[in-house]
């Protein structure tokens, strides 16, 4: 069921995540905690606590809605972004990143 109806607004901020440890082979530091919940179809909140973690991107756009990281890029290798409130990034299926976050950061994104 979809939480997103015509005028009504919904509290990406406040929005429920469930969080679960990252699997080990992705953790470069810490003990990061990953989770997302979808708001509709192609349209979700994702949060990262703090740490470090390998991943492989799918297609999305997001707008950072609170923390902060940075998102390296192995592959293609592209210039790290500082991530903040605020930022918005387009990811390509197949990226290989590396996030460092800082302070938990949450992103809506859609894909």
């Amino acid at each position: 069921m979809s939480r997103l109806q015509p005028g009504v607004a919904v509290d990406a901020l406040g929005t429920a995540v469930d969080l679960e440890p990252v699997a080990r082979e992705q953790v470069l530091g810490g003990a990061p905690r990953t989770g997302w919940t979808m708001l509709d179809e192609g349209i979700g909140v994702w949060e990262m606590t703090p740490g470090a973690m390998r991943d492989v991107e799918e297609d999305e756009v997001f707008v950072v809605l609170a923390g902060s990281a940075t998102v390296a890029f192995l592959e293609p290798a592209l210039p790290a972004v500082e991530l903040r409130p605020g930022t918005v990034l387009r990811l390509r299926s197949g990226m290989r990143t590396e996030w460092t976050v800082r302070e938990t950061l949450r992103k809506a994104f859609l894909s």
